[in-house]
């Protein structure tokens, strides 16, 4: 496992839009352990692999102890509405309140290529939909509530 640098705003490659995984294999899963290895050590919420320069669909959170690891996330479900104030490691210094769903449902692939579904709720709804975003090329700057609306 390594740490990887976390690209900043500005890079191109935060702009674009992240391919689909069509095969779970060895590079796949040496990316994860990477991923989350950066989070940890910046102490990110999550972190979607175009943070780490690779265009690839898969994001990887962790609240808590529970450590979630998805490939091609789909939000299939969202419900609600909560506004509450973000932060990324890709845009250090800026936080911002964003409106975002307060519960979604997302689908996606394991590690080990299981099909797998995740249903949150506050932090984690919040944390799904920051992170589905940069697989988009959408920064949470871009969606940002500023202090006069």
């Amino acid at each position: 496992m390594a740490i990887r640098n976390v690209r900043k705003e500005g890079d191109p490659i935060l702009r674009k839009r992240s391919k689909e995984v069509s095969e779970i294999n060895e590079r796949i899963q040496i990316l994860l352990d990477d991923m989350i290895e950066t989070m940890d050590e910046e102490d990110g919420v999550g972190l979607a692999a175009p943070q780490v320069g690779v265009l690839k669909r898969v994001i990887v959170i962790r609240i808590g102890d529970e450590l979630i690891q998805l490939i091609n996330p789909e939000i299939i479900y969202e419900n609600g509405e909560q506004t509450d104030i973000e932060g990324c490691l890709s845009v250090p210094g800026i936080s911002m309140n964003v409106t975002r769903p307060l519960t979604v449902k997302v689908k996606g692939i394991d590690r080990n290529g299981k099909e797998v579904e995740y249903e949150g709720s506050d932090l984690l709804a919040r944390a799904f939909c920051h992170e589905v975003d940069h697989l988009n090329g959408i920064l949470f700057i871009d969606k940002g509530i500023s202090e006069s609306e």
